[in-house]
Order: structure tokens, then C-alpha cells, then sequence
């Protein structure tokens, strides 16, 4: 066999993938986690566990025209074998509802499913989508007794691939050819970072017809958005935030060490104490390998920097309301 220099480690699907949350998104992620079967059996838990058990038996119905899976709704005892824990479990926003907006009611469920999840044992890698997801995260990281490396918030994965569509129907090249990130809070302060963005290794500044520039703050803006149109024509957001979800999930079965933009502690880069939000990190099998930092321009730096402070602040107040 000839060998594989800089190979992608390939790892065979795992055991177990356990989802807290047995709503739209946490539903939606089950079903297309069983779709790429990237585990044996999966696990959905709910406070109301006729949900859980309905949405079981609904996906053990789709998995017969699939590869075998065991599918059930189980307890937290059962979560703690699990290789993944999946935490969709939060309160839901309605209309223009900020994200930040559900901090308070959010937290409560989060720490309660928190500790529940390290009551019981849990041991792997951690998945935060309960939104304001950042914040969560934060709250995840203190209450879960894991490393910080093991607790990974979706972040702004889902954003960063909206700039992309975004940016591959302004310039008529397919999304997947478009390297690009919105960092920052996944939220109203999020940064998209524009600077970052390669087509074919070409910076953005480069590949834009100088006669017709793009509008960039309104491409952004757009991206911003877009979660609240989302929400105001169906009530939810359910297969994007899925699909961030699965490709995490992804990403540490196959050790892929790939690049994502998920959110993170990153305390020591902002100098804001106990700050998550997101940055690109190299993600693998025992989680966040580590944390970058790319050279941003001047307004770009800055508008991270604010977007931090809000952040701070905001759980500055979440922590003042749940003493």
C-alpha cells in the first residue's frame, strides 16, 4: 500500500449521537445525521417525551429506506454514552426577536440540561445550538465539566455559508469554490469579513470587475438578515442550522481537522473574561484543535471588538438576572 502523506484520517461512523431537543431543529438534525449515517444509534431526549418518542419512531420509519441505525428516545443515562451530544434544547424567537433577546429564558433550560448531560457522565464532545448561541456556549462550558476544546457552539457556520450563496449569486461562481467567514456574534453584531474571502485563491478585492463594484455593506446586511425572513415565513429556522450541526458532528467523527467558523472560548484574544463567539478553529476529533486568528482589515478588527463588548455585556446582565 503506498502511503498517504497529509491524508484526512478517516474514522469508521461512531457509536452513539445523542440529541437534547427533540423540536424542529433538533429533529431536522437527527434526521440528516441518520442520512449520513455517521452513527450507530442515535438518541433523541425531551422534556415532553411523547415528542421524543413520536419523532423516534417517525425517523425509525425513514431509516428502513436508509442504513441501519437504532433510533430511540432515551434519558440522559443514555446520553452519556454517547460520542456526541447534541444540545438544540432553548427557548424559540418569534418574528424580529433578537437572538440575545432569549438569553434569560434560554439559560435555564441550557444549565439544567448542562448538568443533567455531566450528572450522568457524559464524557464526549459537546454541541451548543441553542441560541443566542455564543452565550450559551459560555454557559455550557462552566456547567458541563469538560475541557473548553470540547464544548463547540454553531456559531457563525451557518452565517458564513449564507455569505457564500450570497456571494456566488453576485458573482456567478459556485458557493463551494467561495473561502469566506462572518465571525463574531452569530447574531445582529456579526462581522462579515470580507478580507477573508479567496475565489480560487484570488482575494476578493482582486476578482471584483472594478467597473461594477459589489455593495458589500449591503451583501452583509443581507447575510444579517436572514434568519429573520427565515423566521417570519415559517416560524423557525430548521435545515440550515441542522445542516451546521451535522457537518460539526462530521468533522470530529472523521477527524477531519478541517476549518470552521464555530463559536469558542476566546477570552484570551478579545480580553473579555469568559467571552465565546466565533473565530475560525481547526476542529478534529477531540474537538477545537485550536483557535485562528486571520489578519482582518482595520474595520473589520474593529467591528469584532464591538461585537465582543456586546456580547460581554449581555452576560454580564444574564449572570446579574440568574444569581
Amino acid at each position: 500500500m503506498l502511503p498517504l502523506h497529509g491524508r484526512v484520517e478517516m474514522l469508521s461512523s461512531c457509536d452513539r449521537i445523542a440529541f437534547i431537543g427533540a423540536g424542529h431543529v433538533g429533529a431536522t438534525a437527527a434526521y440528516a445525521t441518520m442520512l449520513r449515517a455517521l452513527f450507530r444509534e442515535i438518541v433523541l431526549i425531551d422534556s415532553n417525551e411523547a415528542l421524543a418518542q413520536a419523532e423516534a419512531a417517525d425517523l425509525t420509519d425513514a431509516n428502513a429506506l436508509a442504513r441501519p441505525a437504532k433510533i430511540w428516545a432515551g434519558s440522559y443515562a443514555d446520553a452519556a454514552a454517547a460520542d456526541i451530544a447534541v444540545l438544540t434544547a432553548g427557548a424559540a424567537s418569534h418574528g424580529s426577536e433578537s437572538r440575545l433577546s432569549l438569553a434569560s429564558a434560554s439559560a435555564t433550560i441550557v444549565i439544567d440540561c448542562v448538568r443533567r448531560l455531566a450528572a450522568a457522565g457524559f464524557a464526549g464532545v459537546l454541541v451548543i445550538a441553542s441560541n443566542p448561541v455564543d452565550l450559551m456556549t459560555t454557559l455550557a462550558i462552566r456547567h458541563a465539566g469538560l475541557p473548553k476544546s470540547k464544548v463547540i457552539g454553531t456559531g457563525t457556520l451557518l452565517d458564513s455559508g449564507r455569505l457564500k450563496q450570497a456571494l456566488s449569486a453576485a458573482l456567478e461562481v459556485s458557493a463551494g469554490a467561495i473561502e469566506g467567514y462572518v465571525l463574531g456574534e452569530h447574531g445582529d453584531s456579526e462581522v462579515p469579513v470580507f478580507s477573508t474571502v479567496r475565489i480560487g485563491g484570488t482575494p476578493l478585492r482582486d476578482f471584483l470587475d472594478p467597473v461594477a463594484p459589489l455593495d458589500l455593506a449591503a451583501i452583509g446586511e443581507n447575510v444579517r438578515q436572514a434568519g429573520y425572513r427565515i423566521v417570519s415565513g415559517k416560524g423557525f429556522t430548521s435545515f440550515g442550522v441542522a445542516t451546521a450541526i451535522v457537518r460539526i458532528c462530521e468533522a470530529v467523527v472523521r477527524n477531519e481537522r478541517c476549518v470552521l467558523p464555530v463559536s469558542t472560548s476566546v477570552d484570551r484574544h478579545f480580553d473579555q473574561s469568559e467571552l465565546c463567539t466565533s473565530v475560525p478553529c481547526i476542529l478534529g476529533a477531540g474537538g477545537i484543535e485550536r483557535v485562528l486568528c486571520p489578519p482582518l482589515w482595520a474595520h473589520e478588527e474593529d467591528a469584532l471588538v464591538e461585537s465582543a463588548k456586546k456580547l460581554t455585556k449581555a452576560l454580564d446582565a444574564l449572570d446579574h438576572e440568574t444569581r
